[in-house]
């Protein structure tokens, strides 16, 4: 089937079919293919560096792509790029908001750019300044408001026009707790209307509550994609139960558990993979029989970032990333 006959058939409002761009000799994606279909979160996982920042600027029109076939809201890129825009929300990692205007001026000058006036105007801002939880805290110069809080205005800022299409980038770097919870009802409640998300992040939590599938990405390159359960069956990984004990147990103990293996032992601490977690009550009378009293019992189901471990052999998120900025 032709590529645009399949776009029509699956209704994407975002397809990318053999994306590549290079900056100079570094080839920063390299035949990356996806689609996010209308009411979707699609999440856009890798480590700094793994060209997700380059897939939403080629997809917010910032940057033209140098090879492959790019559809956003019906518009193929670069070349219907200006008829695109009206269709796409981006909200960007850095806050794009400025720091000496308050929130409700923040709002008014870029429902004016997005050419609202009037009553329109005015319903969009107090619409998305609801949205978002700005609240009483309107009023207030941006440069005294919190991280969590400029957040959810930046947030705000880019979807004012109600865009089909919405990219994330990072949306909830450095926020509080309250802050986060607010961006993820206010992110669910615009899929819900039927806008279609890409959300780029190297949280897997956030991936794994948030998004129907997930696009891993490593070095320019679609390694996996699918739902997070779908792609933690793909790979035959299975929880982990990690026991420390009262007592060593027997050398020739093993769990009368169908499923269950030992994959650690030293001493009175116990690694054991099982094919379901609902094997741990019969596995602590196994323990138990053995003459064993568990003191503390640890369960890791595998995740997104187990997967991304073992698919390229290195973290999803590199350590000293918390604060980063995200790379190319």
């Amino acid at each position: 089937m032709p590529f645009v006959q399949y776009l029509r058939a699956v209704g994407a409002r975002i397809s990318v079919e053999g994306l590549r761009k290079q900056y100079g000799a570094r080839t920063v994606l390299d035949g990356v293919t996806f689609e996010v279909g209308e009411g979707e979160i699609v999440g856009l996982l890798g480590p700094n560096g793994a060209g997700k920042s380059t897939t939403l600027s080629i997809l917010a029109t910032l940057v033209p792509p140098d090879r492959g076939i790019v559809f956003v809201a019906g518009h193929r890129l670069p070349d219907r790029a200006r008829a695109a825009r009206g269709a796409i929300g981006l909200v960007p990692q850095r806050t794009a908001v400025y720091p000496t205007l308050s929130a409700s001026q923040n709002l008014d000058f870029f429902v004016r750019a997005q050419g609202l006036s009037g009553g329109r105007a005015r319903e969009a801002v107090d619409w998305a300044a609801a949205l978002v939880g700005l609240g009483e805290r309107s009023a207030e110069p941006v440069e005294r408001l919190s991280s969590g809080m400029r957040r959810r205005l930046n947030l705000a800022c880019g979807i004012l026009h109600r865009p089909p299409v919405l990219l994330l980038d990072e949306p909830t770097v450095g926020v509080d707790p309250q802050s986060r919870e607010r961006i993820f009802e206010a992110v669910t409640s615009l899929a819900a209307e039927g806008a279609s998300i890409l959300y780029s992040t190297h949280d897997m939590d956030e991936a794994e509550r948030l998004c129907s599938r997930v696009i891993l990405l490593d070095e320019g390159q679609v390694v996996a994609s699918g739902t997070p359960a779908e792609l933690v069956r793909g790979t035959g990984m299975t929880p982990v139960i990690r026991l420390r004990m009262s007592v060593t147990l027997p050398d020739g103990w093993n769990p009368d558990i169908f499923g269950a293996r030992v994959l650690e032992r030293s001493g009175a601490e116990l690694a054991l993979a099982v094919a379901d977690a609902a094997a741990v009550p019969t596995l602590l009378m196994s323990v138990a029989r053995a003459g064993g009293d568990v003191l503390d019992l640890r369960l890791h189901r595998p995740n997104l970032a187990d997967v991304f471990f073992q698919l390229t052999g290195r973290a999803l998120r590199d350590r000293g990333d918390a604060g980063a900025v995200a790379g190319a």
